[in-house]
C-alpha cells in the first residue's frame, strides 16, 4: 500500500507533507508533488499534513488513476525534503475543476 497525490494539489504545492516523510519519497514538478509508491512505506503522516487534502491512500476508489501517474513522474523529477512557501496562486486554485487537463505540466520542479 501507499499514498498518492492527486490533481488537487496542482498550481497549489503546499510543501508541509514533505518534511514529515521519513523516507523522503516526494518529488517536485513545476506545479505539483508526486509521491514515489515504490519508496513510500504507507506510514500515513503526509496525509494529514496537506492543508487540501490533496494525498490519498491507494486503498480509496479515487487514488486508483493517480497511481500511475505518482509512479511515473518520481522517475522523472527531483528529490523534495523540505518545506517551502506554497505557489502563489495557492489558495484561489484550490478548488478549481478539471485541473490535471488545463493546468498539469510535465515539467521538473527545483527539488532541494
Amino acid at each position: 500500500m501507499t499514498f498518492v497525490v492527486t490533481d488537487i494539489c496542482i498550481k497549489c504545492k503546499y510543501t508541509d507533507c514533505v518534511e514529515v516523510c521519513p523516507v523522503d519519497c516526494f518529488y517536485e514538478g513545476e506545479n505539483m508533488l508526486v509521491i514515489s509508491p515504490d519508496e513510500c512505506i504507507d506510514c500515513g503522516v503526509c496525509e494529514p499534513e496537506c492543508p487540501i487534502d490533496a494525498i490519498l491512500p491507494d486503498s480509496d476508489a479515487e487514488a486508483e488513476k493517480w497511481l500511475e501517474l505518482n509512479r511515473e513522474y518520481s522517475e522523472k523529477w527531483p528529490n523534495i525534503t523540505e518545506t517551502r512557501p506554497p505557489m502563489a496562486e495557492a489558495e484561489e486554485m484550490k478548488d478549481v475543476p478539471n485541473k490535471f487537463e488545463e493546468h498539469f505540466s510535465a515539467e521538473p520542479g527545483e527539488g532541494d
